[in-house]
């Protein structure tokens, strides 16, 4: 069928475990204190203070209790849902552990949802318990009662005696408000035997939000998790010891990261939390000094542009990091990866300082990151830096980088839990047997179907359990996968070239000018625009120094002004230097003040652009920029 599998395996077959005893969440924490000795497990950090851990047993322990009065006390059975609704913290984690020992199904929500997406959520599910970390969330929650009337229980993280207000807010929506060491303290009293999964049973609900419509909850069976951290983990990454630290900060609502958390149970590691603030997240990671560090592209950019900033001023430095960079590179080419040499002493020790002088395991995901980070990241860090490619119906990873990758653009292999192939995608005039289409793939890790939506499910599962990603790939020559974009994304000018914006929209957002950016265009012009929201800290003391208003509204209403020829002329100049072809430059560009964000509409809320939406919204500017384009073109000719 033309499916493709782990390159280093003598066998087409799937792996679905790394250890026989380890098949479910529950297994997993239960070989964690085996393997730790009952060592530290989660650990909090209050003010400037070092950590503060729990032991693999007080957490088993606790989630123990907590889970008694679930199901005691609040009466919930075996297969029934459980919202939580907080920043990562250690209440997150015992919940979720709780909910293991239960057999209860973790429903993840979060901020930017929204208020009449949660009330889908709590009225799809029949949720009538969720577990908050703030009264201003519970107070959100009690908003979802009239669409969701099996709601009926708050637990509140950290707070004892809730405000009287809110009790009396709570009472007259009927919903009951639960201190977390209340219900802790009644679970200790009237402990009950845990309820452990099977492998098949359905372990979290994952609501993805999407582009357009109602949230989407996927189906992941505890199967699906294990099997999707064991492709990872058990054939691609270095082996991790209870000696090894890892920092959540990346949300817990997200596939990524709970993965994350789950390899490093399975395998009897230290995890800390951030303190909530992302401002701090710099100290919190000098404070824990993590060994794995697991991130996204936009946080190394930003160390990236840390570097660079930091050496714009002296054609020395400059031309130093580059050459470091060069040789570290060509270190890594020849099989050789280490931190201790002199470019690291010269230039990357302060990296090094900054993720806290440990980290040798760096795994980024989802989202592209670009060719020239990623060389500087692998050069700076010393270690191995994984990049991976997947999405929430295939519980997290799909393809994985191989060890000791150095080649750039693509997004590794099948990972061992999975096959994947591509599928002709016969309107763009792709074909499979070329090399490029739609990427499908089909292994433990992918789900069951969306819940309660069977029409949902049979837009991107087929029967034989092939699923559809909607994202466009290509194979390279060393049998490696590149994704072009999303396929309902692409579009195609009226010279008949297709484009993709959000590879596009990636590269120019490298710009020092850009905040956001929208790049869009039109199956009967011939060039691509944009629509660019500056950022206010960099264009400000620009105009200052020009001489031009620090006003960012009237800088952007001037429509042929100096700031949007800077703009423009630094996009293409950034398009031109990584390889965009001609007609991938933006030809026009208009600036808009207003950021892009979830309260307009203009983007998902897990941040990425309603691409119908802000076409509809731009829809005007677009046409006013087409018709001066060919206005200047005619005057020209």
């Amino acid at each position: 069928d033309g499916s493709r599998c782990w390159p280093f395996s003598d066998s087409t077959e799937i792996i679905e475990y790394c250890y026989e005893e380890a098949k479910t969440l529950h297994d997993g924490f239960l070989r964690g204190i085996r393997q730790s000795k009952n060592g530290p497990c989660l650990g909090t950090r209050v003010g400037e203070g070092p950590y503060e851990w729990l032991t693999y047993q007080q957490v088993y322990d606790q989630a123990r209790e907590l889970g008694s009065a679930l199901t005691g006390r609040l009466g919930l059975s075996r297969g029934e849902f459980v919202g939580v609704y907080s920043q990562n913290r250690a209440e997150w984690v015992l919940t979720e552990v709780a909910c293991n020992q239960f057999s209860l199904v973790l429903v993840p929500l979060y901020d930017t949802l929204g208020t009449e997406a949660c009330s889908h959520i709590l009225s799809q599910t029949s949720s009538s318990v969720v577990v908050v970390d703030s009264e201003a969330k519970a107070r959100n929650l009690l908003q979802c009662k009239a669409e969701a009337p099996s709601f009926r229980h708050v637990v509140l993280m950290g707070i004892d005696s809730p405000k009287p207000e809110l009790v009396k807010e709570a009472q007259e929506a009927g919903v009951e408000l639960h201190a977390w060491s209340e219900l802790v303290s009644w679970g200790r009293e009237n402990l009950a035997e845990v309820n452990p999964p099977a492998p098949d049973d359905l372990a979290t609900l994952c609501y993805t939000s999407g582009t357009t419509g109602v949230p989407k909850g996927v189906q992941l069976t505890h199967k699906n998790i294990m099997s999707n951290m064991a492709g990872v983990y058990s054939q691609v990454l270095p082996p991790l010891t209870p000696e090894d630290t890892y920092l959540s900060y990346l949300p817990l609502a997200h596939m990524f990261e709970r993965c994350a958390i789950t390899m490093c149970f399975l395998n009897g590691m230290r995890v800390g939390f951030f303190r909530g603030d992302v401002r701090q997240l710099m100290e919190d990671m000098q404070a824990l000094r993590p060994t794995l560090f697991c991130t996204v592209p936009r946080l190394l950019n930003r160390m990236y542009d840390r570097v660079l900033a930091g050496v714009s001023g002296s054609v020395i430095k400059s031309k130093l990091l580059q050459m470091a960079v060069d040789r570290k590179t060509r270190m890594l080419e020849r099989g050789i990866i280490r931190r201790d040499t002199m470019w690291d002493k010269l230039v990357f020790s302060k990296v090094h300082q900054l993720t806290g002088g440990r980290v040798r395991v760096v795994i980024t995901g989802s989202a592209p990151i670009g060719a020239k980070v990623m060389q500087f990241i692998r050069a700076a860090f010393g270690c191995p830096v994984f990049e991976g490619y997947g999405q929430t119906e295939a519980t997290a990873a799909v393809t994985v980088t191989l060890p000791g990758e150095t080649s750039l653009g693509h997004v590794g292999a099948p990972v061992p839990c999975n096959h994947v192939k591509l599928v002709d995608v016969p309107e763009m005039g792709l074909k499979a047997s070329d090399g490029r289409g739609e990427v499908c793939v089909r292994g433990a890790n992918v789900f069951s179907g969306y819940f309660r939506m069977d029409d949902k499910t049979a837009e991107v599962l087929e029967p034989d359990n092939w699923l559809h990603t909607g994202d466009i790939g290509e194979w390279t020559e060393n049998g490696c996968l590149k994704i072009v974009d999303r396929r309902k994304h692409l579009f195609k000018l009226a010279q008949g070239e297709y484009v993709a914006p959000e590879k596009i929209e990636q590269l120019l957002s490298r710009s020092q000018y850009v905040a956001q950016i929208f790049v869009d265009g039109d199956s009967l012009e011939i060039y691509v625009l944009g629509i660019v929201v500056p950022d206010p800290d960099v264009v400000l003391p620009w105009a200052k120094s020009h001489g031009l208003p620090q006003d960012l509204e009237a800088l952007c209403k001037d429509p042929n002004g100096p700031l949007k020829r800077a703009i423009l002329e630094d996009l293409n100049r950034i398009g031109r230097e990584n390889g965009l072809k001609g007609f991938e430059l933006c030809k026009d560009i208009m600036l808009c003040a207003e950021q892009f964000s979830v309260e307009n509409g203009l983007l998902t809320p897990t941040f990425k652009s309603r691409r119908p939406d802000l076409r509809v919204r731009f829809r005007d500017d677009f046409k006013r920029m087409y018709d001066g384009l060919r206005a200047s073109s005619s005057a020209a000719a």
